[in-house]
């Protein structure tokens, strides 16, 4: 069983369900836990994500935390509370759990995730990719910003062994770090994240698993050809749709975008 781990507002639930009607349409072979941690979903809320999950058989299970120790971390509308919680799924998640794949909300799931479930994550804690564009202009940015002497990590996607977490993420390390430089962070979570653990993150290929669905053309010029669209809807299991406007939005038009309204036009048969 591959488990899944989301986290999220009000903002992001109908999105969560395009998430998983598309892990589901492209994973039929496999079976999956989802595991939402939140802080202010209603009931009915809750119940309308169990339905759906109960139509995909997937097995379901929601956390409500009381989430006021993040309150001195920096959120605004497109970077709630809820961001957070992914850096502590360890503290948040069950004992018996050793590993989860957390994923973004804003994705659609396009190919199998097998095969990055069943990584080896040669002893590192986390296994996440960088973004880095044809030009390569932002990690270099962000390395000498948060002196890094490795990648800028993009956060949303992450296979965290648990077990490590546990051992090695602390409340206190965090709260610290926010105390400290959250009101110059950039993208908050994204920011500890680097800062604290990124030398304990083994880097996987942003193309197979984290693909950000504004960089198309980026992709397909560093491949000299290779990455075109037959090859994305073949390879890529992870389609990230990174930035704003999102694709449900009307103001999103990219390649990808057809493909994101098709996915959430389909819902209406599982609703």
């Amino acid at each position: 069983m591959i488990e899944l781990l989301f986290t999220l507002d009000d903002g992001y639930v109908e999105p969560l369900k395009v998430a998983l009607l598309s892990i589901y349409l492209n994973n039929q072979e496999d079976s999956f836990r989802i595991w939402l941690i939140h802080q202010s979903l209603s009931k009915q809320t809750i119940q309308k994500i169990n339905h759906m999950c109960d139509q995909f058989n997937f097995e379901f299970n929601a956390i409500k935390i009381e989430g006021s120790q993040w309150g001195n971390a920096p959120t605004e509308k497109r970077y709630p509370k809820e961001m957070y919680f992914r850096l502590l799924a360890g503290d948040y998640l069950p004992a018996f759990l050793k590993k989860v794949l957390y994923i973004d909300p804003d994705t659609l799931i396009i190919n199998t995730l097998r095969p990055l479930w069943e990584k080896d994550l040669e002893g590192k804690m986390l296994a996440a990719a960088s973004h880095v564009g044809l030009v390569d202009v932002t990690t270099p940015l962000n390395k000498l910003r948060l002196d890094l002497d490795h990648p800028y990590y993009n956060s949303g996607v992450l296979l965290i062994d648990l077990e490590l977490a546990r051992h090695n993420i602390h409340w206190q390390d965090i709260s610290d770090i926010l105390d400290k430089y959250g009101k110059f962070a950039l993208l908050p979570d994204q920011d500890v994240l680097n800062y604290l653990y990124g030398d304990d993150i083994l880097w996987i290929p942003e193309e197979y698993w984290n693909y950000d669905a504004r960089f198309y053309h980026s992709y397909y010029a560093r491949s000299k050809g290779e990455y075109d669209i037959h090859w994305v809807m073949k390879n890529t299991s992870i389609l990230h749709f990174c930035g704003q406007p999102k694709p449900w939005n009307e103001k999103h038009s990219n390649r990808f975008t057809p493909l994101y309204l098709t996915y959430q036009n389909m819902l209406r048969f599982y609703n």
